[in-house]
């Protein structure tokens, strides 16, 4: 394995970053999550235009242009000579003092990790996942904008416990208001009256990538979609539902606090997105060698 650090190749044991670095100290950074396909990388205009603008949000000047960063991506996978992999972007605010302020941080750090990610047994794929509504909310607007992909990920590993706990795969995070926002590493869709919906940024949700190809497939494939404001009894007598993420693809969802989702089996419409996305990132863009 080939890491890229600051314009540096290291391997996965000698791979290092400062104790003093704010990303470490305190979640102060940026991050983005990757796939290649076929050798070629997936909606990486897309995945940078989200990484520079949550930088942006955080006032941390990412230390590379974006023509630089596509390369430093792009070099850190054919390194790696990986056909299928899972790429992890991130930006840290860099080392500094113990303190919180930013200043004292000179030069932010990016690095690149071109690897393997399960974010659910391969398994599951087949017959969906069951998830369950946790305690724990999304963040406010009025303390942090959720279309910031942060470093900080606490709110979504508490969640993410909570359905452990309960001997759920996944958990729903409801905003403040106690709509549906997203779950700890996924958009959610669900299908009511042969229309997909999903939750808006507005109410939580992050403007996943995914999310994004999900409905412009669904609008190639003619089936009514969009965002809509979903309380969780929309989930509970939906027709059918997913998850989309960069790390998850697309999975079905079954069950939802003890209740059968649908029929309880992965649904026509999910099935249909799911085999169009498969196709979609198998062609688009070059292969890189």
């Amino acid at each position: 394995m080939q890491i890229y650090i600051d314009g540096e190749w290291y391997s996965r044991e000698t791979a290092k970053v400062s104790v003093f670095d704010h990303g470490l100290l305190y979640g102060d950074g940026v991050f983005e999550g990757i796939r290649a396909y076929s050798r070629r990388i997936f909606r990486l205009d897309a995945h940078l235009d989200r990484l520079y603008d949550s930088a942006q949000a955080l006032a941390l000047t990412v230390p590379l242009s974006r023509k630089e960063m596509a390369a430093a991506v792009e070099e850190t996978v054919r390194r790696n000579q990986r056909d299928d992999v899972y790429i992890r972007l991130i930006v840290t605010r860099g080392a500094g003092e113990l303190g919180i302020d930013p200043l004292s941080c000179p030069t932010p750090s990016v690095i690149v990790i071109a690897n393997d990610v399960r974010v659910y047994p391969r398994e599951l794929y087949a017959g969906g996942i069951t998830v369950m509504t946790s305690a724990t909310r999304q963040v406010s607007h009025e303390a942090v904008d959720p279309r910031i992909k942060s470093l900080n990920y606490l709110k979504n590993i508490l969640a993410k416990i909570d359905a452990q706990q309960a001997g759920a795969h996944e958990a729903i995070m409801l905003n403040a208001e106690g709509f549906i926002a997203e779950c700890t590493a996924d958009n959610l869709f669900v299908v009511r009256g042969g229309q997909l919906v999903t939750p808006a940024p507005l109410d939580g949700a992050l403007c996943g990538i995914t999310r994004g190809v999900v409905l412009e497939l669904a609008g190639e494939a003619r089936i009514p979609a969009g965002e809509a404001r979903l309380a969780r009894y929309d989930l509970y007598t939906a027709e059918e539902a997913f998850v989309s993420g960069t790390g998850a693809e697309l999975m079905p969802v079954t069950g939802a606090d003890g209740r059968a989702v649908g029929d309880g089996t992965p649904g026509p419409i999910t099935r249909r997105l799911t085999e169009a996305f498969h196709a979609l990132v198998r062609t688009e863009g070059r292969p890189l060698w």
